[in-house]
């Protein structure tokens, strides 16, 4: 349990690693206290760029530094399990980034590597943890549109992107559906749960990976999700949930919305808007500030995003990723 200020390692130096720190800069319990990368520049570059003490040019100094409460892992996904796995080895508690892995397989070892050594462990989906995706979850669980029959989200990026690019290389885990994907398939499994059957069409690049793919999500219910995503489109970015009685509408970049719509049959509708107070729709303060309560709290994973719901999207992105003919190196099989 820790009752003074959260003390972060920050593993990569990357743009979110840099995003993340600077959330973690105004928040006034929290300290970063060292950052790691491959090599000593960037770290060090990195640290002075945020007033960190120590920088590291290797990820095994950040593993076992002890001054560290909670590491965030901030590395391309290909790199999460290797990251993340070394620093729950060393006994750190950790954030990591989504897709939390590139397969199933890889997360359930870094679960039972936490659970093995009791160690805090958490996806970084910032989404779970904004206040207007935590209020709608609310109303839907508590009827406010009825039972849920449909569920629509969107991610497209437009690119171009070189084939050097991460989301075009392989090696990386490259492709929409890890990076973006990942997105309107946990906002349709915060809401409904683990899909009972997976449908899936894409695109593929010259490299293997996915250039766009959609998805048709079922569930025994009868409720279905159709979600796509695209690094050769921009898309919308908009979300919608469909009930029985009513309908909830993201208009606008839903996995970090500034407000959603309630349409109810009979009534008006109304308008939930971000509050000012909770700071920029872009800030992942949120996300932060719920790690630093649960290791307050002495818990081991959060309730906002449990371990359970992260390995469910890992199962399914595996389902889409058998039915589009996605392949990553190592994987000596289908997954």
């Amino acid at each position: 349990m820790v009752e003074r200020n959260v003390r972060w390692g920050i593993l990569a130096t990357g743009g979110i690693a840099a995003a993340f720190a600077a959330d973690l800069v105004d928040l006034p319990d929290a300290e970063i206290v060292a950052v790691a990368s491959r090599s000593q520049g960037p770290a060090e570059a990195f640290a002075e760029r945020f007033g960190i003490a120590r920088a590291y040019g290797d990820w095994e100094s950040l593993a076992r530094d002890e001054d560290i409460d909670v590491v965030y892992v901030a590395t391309p996904h290909a790199a999460h399990r290797a990251a993340a796995g070394l620093c729950l080895q060393a006994g750190r508690n950790v954030l990591c980034e989504k897709a939390f892995t590139l397969n199933t397989r890889e997360a359930e070892e870094l679960v039972a590597l936490a659970k093995e050594r009791g160690s805090f462990l958490m996806e970084a989906m910032w989404m779970y943890c904004n206040p207007l995706i935590r209020r709608l979850k609310a109303l839907v669980d508590d009827g406010a549109i009825g039972e849920v029959r449909t569920v629509q989200a969107d991610f497209g990026l437009a690119g171009p992107f070189p084939p050097a690019h991460r989301l075009r290389d392989p090696a990386q885990g490259g492709g929409a559906l890890l990076d973006l994907g990942v997105y309107p398939v946990s906002f349709a499994q915060l809401l409904l749960g683990e899909p009972a059957d997976v449908t899936a069409s894409a695109v593929l690049s010259d490299e293997g990976v996915d250039l766009q793919t959609g998805a048709l999500l079922s569930w025994e219910s009868g409720a279905l999700a159709s979600v796509h995503c695209s690094v050769v489109g921009g898309t919308a970015i908009t979300a919608s949930v469909t009930g029985s009685h009513g309908r909830i509408d993201i208009p606008d970049g839903f996995f970090h919305p500034d407000r959603f719509v309630l349409h109810r049959d009979g009534r008006a509708s109304e308008e939930f808007a971000l509050d000012p107070a909770d700071g920029p729709r872009t800030s992942l303060r949120h996300e932060a500030k719920e790690v630093m309560r649960a290791l307050r709290a002495g818990e081991t994973e959060s309730p906002l995003v449990p371990l359970d719901g992260t390995l469910a999207v890992m199962r399914t992105l595996d389902a889409v990723r058998e039915r589009i003919g996605v392949r990553y190196p190592g994987e000596a099989v289908a997954v």
